[in-house]
């Protein structure tokens, strides 16, 4: 694994931020397109993915420290050194995300639901290439397996000690999300309401996730109670929460209001 890219003088460069970063840009060009299709001003995805970005991550980063309070019990200052070794719980993330953009519509008096349609395929693109992070940094990985693809990890990013060959779960959630990125864009024409892309996206993505946590169960992956980690749980949740979504969006289209269905921004 490659948890440093490289070093210049005192400054460490890692690859899990690196990609983090790499992932965030390409969500806003992708979501720039889809403000053009949306008749918004393609510079609105930046102005709200500065409002994601430091919401998100704080959000993320608190979100893993609390599920995994024993790493930091006895020293609480680490929380903030998020740049060292990653640790981010995406759904923490998800949720200061979406917080933000409820604060940001509400500032600048535009749909919460067109600015969800407008990230949703730039979320799936991100999500991919940060994945990918995780793969060089050595984490999030699966169960042991004897697939001719299987590949050893650190048992920690700066011990010595490799896992026996495993299953690459980064990868196979990698090319998960690009899957649901396809079918988004497919779709997306066929979708009549306001909010329904991004509700989607969520039933796309917590199956995907959950049948992910299958192969990192016990590995990386924490059980919560009953044989189900943390992010099952976390997904089972926002699976049924957006089918309601999706479905009322579906029964509102209608009556959607000029407001709802958004205008440019002055």
């Amino acid at each position: 694994m490659y948890p440093t890219l490289f070093e210049i003088g005192p400054v460490t460069i890692r690859s899990y931020g690196t990609l983090l970063m790499v992932g965030f840009v390409a969500a806003i060009l992708l979501s720039r397109r889809q403000a053009r299709r949306l008749g918004l001003s393609p510079e609105l995805p930046l102005d709200l993915g500065l409002w994601v970005l430091v919401l998100a991550l704080i959000s993320a980063r608190l979100a893993y420290a609390a599920l995994n309070w024993a790493d930091f019990a006895g020293h609480p200052v680490d929380v903030l050194c998020v740049w060292r070794e990653g640790g981010l719980s995406y759904h923490g993330g998800l949720l200061g995300g979406l917080l933000a953009g409820v604060l940001f519509a509400w500032r600048h008096r535009i749909s919460f639901w067109m600015l969800a349609d407008m990230a949703a395929p730039g979320i799936a693109l991100g999500y991919a290439i940060a994945r990918l992070g995780c793969l060089l940094n050595g984490c999030c990985y699966g169960v042991r397996t004897s697939l001719p693809w299987g590949m050893p990890f650190l048992i920690w990013p700066d011990s010595q000690v490799t896992t026996e060959p495993s299953h690459p779960t980064q990868i196979y959630a990698s090319l998960g999300s690009l899957l649901i990125l396809v079918v988004l864009l497919k779709l997306q024409p066929r979708l009549r309401a306001r909010g329904q892309l991004f509700l989607l996206y969520l039933m796309l993505y917590a199956p995907m996730r959950a049948a992910v946590e299958v192969l990192r169960k016990g590995v990386s992956a924490q059980i919560l109670f009953d044989g189900l980690t943390q992010a099952q749980f976390a997904s089972a949740v926002i699976f049924l929460l957006s089918v309601v979504g999706f479905v009322v969006r579906g029964r509102r289209t209608s009556g959607e209001s000029a407001a709802d269905r958004g205008q440019p921004p002055q």
